[in-house]
């Protein structure tokens, strides 16, 4: 599988800039969701991406959980941030792609993805040589203080504290 680094060099024929990327393997056990939230809290803290630790948290989790009850085997969480993008994939050894389905009021699953749709830039699943990642991207700020895109969600945030 290709690194975003990698593929935006071939599509725009720059490097991307100010790289930060790390990953982690997860037990296949529910426990590592929890894991996962703590992960992910303390790397964004790390790069200075407070602003974002809330959503990141939430989705991540959503993932992470469905990877451990869809998927199988180990899985993989990974975080990178460049031009302005936080991208958070995680990755199990299931080839199945998911995908964005409505929840009846009565059901008790089925409204994850529709949180990642909701309260990411985008979202996607792609297979790999171990199964599939899925991945979402939230706007990270850059050294200038910018961001990758728009948050799309500013108002929704205080709903879910």
């Amino acid at each position: 599988m290709r690194t975003w680094s990698e593929i935006l060099a071939a599509v725009t024929g720059r490097r991307a800039m100010a790289l930060r990327e790390v990953s982690w393997w997860l037990a296949p056990e529910l426990s590592s969701v929890r894991d996962a939230r703590r992960l992910t809290r303390r790397q964004l803290a790390a790069w200075g991406l407070d602003d974002q630790v809330e959503v990141a948290e939430l989705l991540v989790s959503e993932v992470v959980g469905n990877a451990l009850g869809h998927g199988s085997g180990q899985v993989r969480l990974g975080l990178a941030v460049e031009d302005g993008l936080l991208r958070c994939e995680v990755e199990d050894e299931n080839p199945e792609l998911p995908r964005l389905r409505s929840a009846e009021v009565d059901d008790e699953s089925g409204r994850g993805l529709f949180l990642v749709d909701t309260l990411s830039c985008c979202w996607g699943g792609e297979r790999t040589a171990r199964g599939k990642a899925v991945w979402f991207e939230l706007p990270a700020p850059t050294d200038d203080g910018t961001a990758g895109a728009p948050a799309p969600v500013a108002g929704l945030i205080p709903a879910f504290s």
